[in-house]
């Protein structure tokens, strides 16, 4: 596999299944489709060893909590690691992790030495790998598709979990009926070596050259970038309204099932296969309701029908009315998952895309871990019909909310890198020489430090009334200077030069400036900067100051040494 797999192709078809013409992700796509396939029927396994325990339904659902548990603790750092990581690298030794956790699992559960409690700590074990693995594969996806199919891509991988959704209880349910639980595991800890080969087969792969910057100090750029970036968290907002009570379904189907419905596994298996068909239906349905209806009210009327499609779910007590509820719940849960991912994926711009799909993938499992906990508990107390049929209320109200606060649309904003001209920015100065005075300060602390925090001072000369209009534009450059790293950020009056008005905004370190300049910059960036730029009566001014490191004190031997001073008395 070479990395011509991904170039366009004009023989290639456009529409939704477009993406699958590139060779590479077609085998990614399939080998993630076989892992995910495995992780659903460790899940099944995981919920009927349970729901055989006698366990309680909030100790059942306490197994989608100890999945997604772990994307709280190291979703953000797991971000950092995979947006200077060679993904590739860090991807093969994740999924050969996963596959030696799952491997021990069917070993301890074949030889009954499984427990409740140590299943939910093989299940955060395993949470943990796939929080460290989604942002980097997420991130790795759109490196191997054409720009223009990146937002298709992403709606294939998230059709992929639902059409591994369709599968792996299905088959659960039998291999449990057959041969028990262990097996279950075995064949899950088998699912991840397709991955694991096609990733190692490809040597197409060349990680970007990137800017190297301190851990911290990248994981507050990416957290800064996602909160000053109106758009991204509008989005995560509306997904965290949707997913808490949304997960209601995933987290007390397997109690319903078993209970109202009475069912055993391979019927469980079945409500699940109705769910997963339901999806790889909106593969073919959601990007063209997407085209016309636009973001917005494609999500809006996706969560309304899937909130009113789980209620309807809790009040039925007949097999034949839930499959085909449930197969219109899976098709409105892609159009809002898939929709969301897509539209995220294709808006982050490069250098932040890992750590903002890490935000999203907090926002998604931590959303998940926290409704699953809530719900289970709410399950306990009002029973499990009734927590869900209240769930999908939750869940229109939160559609509903769309209609005031709509997302925000993203296909008139540049995201192309868009590398600033740095004509107005000197040079860091060369070490001053020393001298033969010894003040106790080295010639190194007197010059300027690159890693030293940095303060821009730009001047506009602003006629009076354009003024309002600058201070208006100022707002969106003040999104933008934050999203780019300006950790500080104001404008200022001259009151010794009526007519100009001041920008002073501070960044980490003068590296990081630069970063601003030469990669963190899109066109929509350049467009606001641009749009102030053109209100000053003549070009602006650009001043940069590097903190300077404060001397440090002289050593008692060299005070000891050094000469006296004459006292004037």
């Amino acid at each position: 596999m070479s990395s011509a797999t991904a170039a366009p192709s004009a023989a290639r078809p456009s529409g939704p299944l477009a993406p699958l013409a590139v060779t590479i992700f077609r085998w990614l796509w399939i080998a993630d489709v076989v892992s995910n396939i495995g992780g659903w029927m460790q899940t099944v396994g995981a919920q009927w060893f349970l729901v055989e325990q006698n366990a309680s339904p909030a100790i059942i659902a306490l197994v989608s909590t100890a999945a997604a548990a772990p994307v709280l603790l190291f979703g953000i750092p797991a971000g950092v690691l995979g947006e200077f990581a060679n993904k590739r690298v860090l991807l093969i030794g994740v999924q050969s992790a996963q596959a030696l956790v799952a491997a021990a699992l069917a070993v301890l559960t074949a030889t009954g030495s499984m427990t409740p409690a140590l299943l939910l700590a093989f299940t955060f074990a395993l949470g943990v790998a796939s929080a460290i693995q989604l942002p980097a594969y997420q991130a790795f996806v759109p490196g191997v598709v054409p720009k223009a199919l990146i937002a298709d891509a992403a709606s294939l991988s998230s059709i992929g979990v639902n059409v591994a959704r369709a599968i792996g209880p299905a088959v659960a349910g039998i291999v449990i009926g057959s041969w028990g639980i262990p097996f279950v595991f075995a064949l899950n800890a088998l699912s991840f070596a397709g991955l694991l080969l096609v990733l190692a087969l490809y040597r197409g792969y060349k990680a970007p050259v990137t800017e190297r910057e301190p851990f911290m100090a990248a994981t507050r750029a990416g957290l800064r970038y996602v909160f000053h970036a109106g758009v991204v968290r509008r989005m995560y907002v509306q997904l965290l309204i949707f997913i808490i009570p949304a997960n209601a379904l995933w987290a007390l189907l397997p109690v319903l099932a078993s209970g109202r419905l009475g069912l055993d596994s391979n019927g469980y298996g079945i409500l699940l296969a109705a769910l997963g068909v339901g999806s790889i239906g909106g593969a073919f349905i959601i990007p063209r309701a997407r085209a016309v209806l636009g973001t917005n009210r494609l999500v809006m009327l996706t969560s309304a029908a899937y909130g009113v499609g789980i209620a309807a779910t809790a009040l039925s007590t007949s097999l034949w009315v839930t499959l085909p509820v449930l197969v219109l719940v899976g098709l409105s849960w892609i159009g809002v998952i898939a929709t969301l991912n897509g539209t995220v994926q294709a808006f982050l711009p490069g250098w932040v895309r890992t750590r903002g799909l890490s935000v999203y993938q907090l926002v998604l499992f931590g959303g998940t871990a926290l409704g699953a906990a809530v719900i289970g508990a709410l399950g306990s107390v009002f029973g499990t019909a009734q927590t869900m049929a209240g769930a999908g209320a939750v869940v229109v109200l939160g559609a509903a909310l769309l209609l005031l606060l709509p997302l925000h649309p993203t296909a008139n904003k540049n995201r192309a890198s868009f590398p600033m001209p740095l004509t107005d920015v000197p040079p860091v100065a060369t070490p001053l020489p020393g001298d033969d005075t010894d003040d106790g300060v080295e010639a190194d602390d007197r010059s300027p430090d690159p890693k030293g925090s940095t303060l821009v001072i730009v001047r506009y000369e602003i006629a009076p009334g354009d003024r309002d209009s600058f201070l208006a534009t100022m707002r969106a450059v003040e999104q933008s200077r934050r999203r780019t790293g300006a950790r500080s950020w104001n404008v200022y009056d001259d009151r010794e030069h009526p007519g100009y008005l001041i920008e002073a905004f501070e960044v980490g370190s003068w590296q990081e400036h630069l970063s601003q300049h030469h990669s963190r910059t899109t066109g929509y960036d350049a467009e606001i900067v641009d749009a102030a730029r053109a209100l000053s009566q003549s070009p602006p001014t650009v001043e940069h100051l590097i903190a300077a490191p404060l001397a440090r004190r002289a050593s008692r031997s060299t005070a000891a040494t050094a000469p006296a001073k004459r006292s004037r008395s």
